[in-house]
């Protein structure tokens, strides 16, 4: 998060931006139809905020793929970073209303329906099924002096592998996943390791290729139920046809752990921890058009590294096919190409069976089908600290979309030790919004409200919030001028900001 000081930097910026919220829509009655548009939007709980076409981005008249974003950590301005078969679009999101589109990175060699970008220390690390491609590295940090539409040039570029189909980073030990790799230290398509902890000099540090080729993977410090792997860097591979769990803590020895298999693999695709580590949700490409039925999310219990087990899987009232998708906090934020964005309540998984998830929200940026074919959406990008979600559609470009999560449905299980969860909704909001506030361990605590010139407003609770205990806070926006505010809430050991928006 932002330091506190660089918040307001942002807030000032936004406190005068014209008409920030004009042509934000909310979802009504089941639709979406966004001003000066003809086309509708089937949508739940999410609402439209803009839509910047594939050609408003440089994209010529290509196809749109991946997705990733960053926070500038001295300005706190969010970016979108947006895959396209002619290279990566950077795309100013700090006025989620009114995008703007800030230039290109070109490809390395040649264009490519497949391209993956993850960010590390203010860089990215963007891949492609391009031959010769390489790792292309580009410093973000670039983006802050832009005035005018630029095509970049890469600032970097790790020549290890040819191609490769996805990039993964361990964001906490600086190292990089190269998956579905060719050229030379393929790996057999499997984990290529790369160190990145000098992000401008990449250098190979591994390979993990016993299973085979590697379509996806998230790698992490684990810190999850299973003592015996505390601290040791695990990786969750997608493997065609097993979930994949290997230690990779030794980039020279990487040891696999355990595989998981499901009913009717089509074809294992990529998924994604929840925040515990306890569950591994996961998407299959292939089911739906191998075997019918509906669209599938799939949840395996990874508690146990050496013996994980799969549990039962979501059938989406659609027959789209899923794709990518991230977990942020009790939320699954699913991309289902034609069905578009669909996110999923995590928090009934314990009870087992076929209730483990939950849908409650949705937002189909492919308006005209549902049917099982490649288009629609690709991925998405939940984790901004604003709460909106960026989206990019193969045909039809990036979306920015606005969740509408009530708080008041958290879970009253009592927290872990540390854990804080500060949400707001709704959020923008014209009357009142309120806050949820949980702690994993009892504090005092002051919750106080600040405009966007650093001014106390309002103090909206101090005292004692108890371990596990929901605290619900109101900010009323009566009599007060719209714009962002920060609601600061500073406890014995903590500060923590939420950004909210009074809106007219």
């Amino acid at each position: 998060m932002p330091r506190f000081a660089s918040l307001f930097v942002l807030l000032l910026l936004f406190a005068f931006a014209p008409d920030a919220e004009a042509q934000r829509v909310a979802c009504t009655g089941g639709s979406v139809t966004p001003a000066g548009s003809s086309t509708s939007y089937a949508c739940s709980n999410v609402d439209f905020l803009s839509n910047l076409p594939i050609n408003a981005m440089g994209g010529g008249g290509g196809e749109g793929n991946d997705i990733w974003g960053w926070t500038d950590p001295e300005t706190g301005k969010e970016y979108a970073l947006v895959g396209l078969e002619n290279g990566t679009s950077f795309v100013d999101v700090s006025t989620p209303t009114e995008p703007v589109y800030l230039g290109r990175l070109p490809t390395h060699t040649s264009d490519s329906i497949w391209r993956d970008i993850k960010v590390y220390a203010d860089h990215a690390f963007i891949g492609s099924e391009a031959d010769g491609h390489g790792i292309q590295v580009f410093d973000l940090t670039q983006l802050r002096d832009v005035t005018s539409p630029t095509t970049f040039s890469e600032t970097a570029h790790y020549a290890g592998i040819g191609s490769s189909h996805n990039v993964a980073i361990n964001e906490a030990t600086g190292f990089a996943y190269v998956v579905g790799s060719r050229g030379s230290q393929g790996c057999s398509g499997g984990l290529h390791m790369v160190n990145v902890q000098d992000p401008e000099n990449p250098t190979f540090a591994g390979c993990f290729g016993d299973d085979g080729y590697t379509h996806d993977v998230q790698c992490v410090t684990y810190d999850g139920p299973d003592t015996d792997y505390t601290g040791d860097e695990i990786c969750f591979a997608s493997n065609e046809d097993t979930i994949t769990i290997v230690n990779v803590t030794n980039k020279n020895r990487p040891v696999q752990l355990s595989q998981i298999v499901y009913p009717n693999i089509g074809y294992v695709h990529q998924g994604w921890l929840t925040e515990d580590q306890h569950y591994f949700i996961s998407d299959d490409e292939l089911d739906e058009i191998t075997f019918g039925g509906q669209t599938r999310t799939l949840v395996s219990d990874v508690s146990d590294l050496d013996n994980p087990e799969f549990i039962s899987a979501y059938r989406h009232p659609v027959s789209s096919i899923d794709h990518n998708l991230y977990v942020k906090g009790r939320y699954a934020y699913a991309s289902n190409y034609t069905s578009g964005l669909r996110i999923l309540d995590t928090d009934e998984i314990e009870g087992g069976g076929d209730g483990i998830l939950r849908m409650v929200a949705f937002f189909d940026t492919y308006p005209s089908s549902n049917a099982a074919f490649f288009d629609g959406t690709w991925s998405n990008y939940p984790f901004f600290e604003s709460g909106i979600v960026i989206v990019n559609d193969i045909s039809n470009g990036l979306f920015v979309l606005q969740p509408m999560l009530d708080p008041s449905t958290a879970s009253e299980d009592a927290a872990a030790p540390g854990e804080r969860v500060l949400e707001a909704y709704p959020n923008p909001f014209t009357d009142q919004t309120r806050l949820s506030l949980r702690l994993g361990q009892a504090e005092h605590v002051t919750a106080e409200v600040y405009d966007a010139l650093g001014r106390r407003v309002q103090t909206l609770f101090e005292g004692t919030v108890g371990a596990g205990e929901t605290r619900q806070l109101v900010f009323n926006g009566a009599g007060r001028p719209a714009g962002l505010y920060v609601v600061r809430v500073t406890g014995e050991t903590f500060s923590e900001s939420k950004r909210v928006v009074l809106a007219r």
